[in-house]
């Protein structure tokens, strides 16, 4: 083999690697907010579930979707475990924890804040 592609070879495989185990990895982590253990995004901010979804089926669109932005997935997104993936109705991929979409709030706008759980009685943070 040519010494001068080995390198080329290398960094080829380690990039696919890398692109395997970012789509392998969990959406979502898990920190401490006043309202206890929580999911949260990679940027640390809080994620919530709504009362409204039902199977599976995220219910927050339009103007709703501005105030919540759902936790989109990439479009090489897989279920793993707790995880999967829901379909907008729009066609776009949300990610789901334990069949429940989940979503961002607006107002929140440090890590770890928790201001949108109770919203209109039908939000709440989304707990592991």
């Amino acid at each position: 083999m040519n010494p001068l592609l080995r390198p080329a070879i290398l960094a080829g495989a380690l990039v696919a690697a890398s692109a395997v185990l970012a789509q392998s990895a969990a959406p979502a982590k898990v920190a401490d907010t006043s309202k206890g253990k929580a999911l949260v995004d990679a940027k640390g901010m809080t994620l919530y579930t709504f009362d409204r979804d039902t199977a599976g089926k995220p219910a927050c669109n339009g103007q709703c979707a501005q105030n919540w932005p759902p936790l989109m997935a990439a479009g090489g997104a897989a279920a793993s475990g707790d995880w999967s993936v829901v379909t907008r109705d729009d066609g776009a991929k949300q990610w789901a924890y334990k069949g429940k979409p989940l979503y961002l709030w607006v107002k929140d706008t440090k890590p770890g804040e928790v201001t949108g759980d109770g919203v209109n009685n039908v939000w709440h943070v989304a707990t592991p």
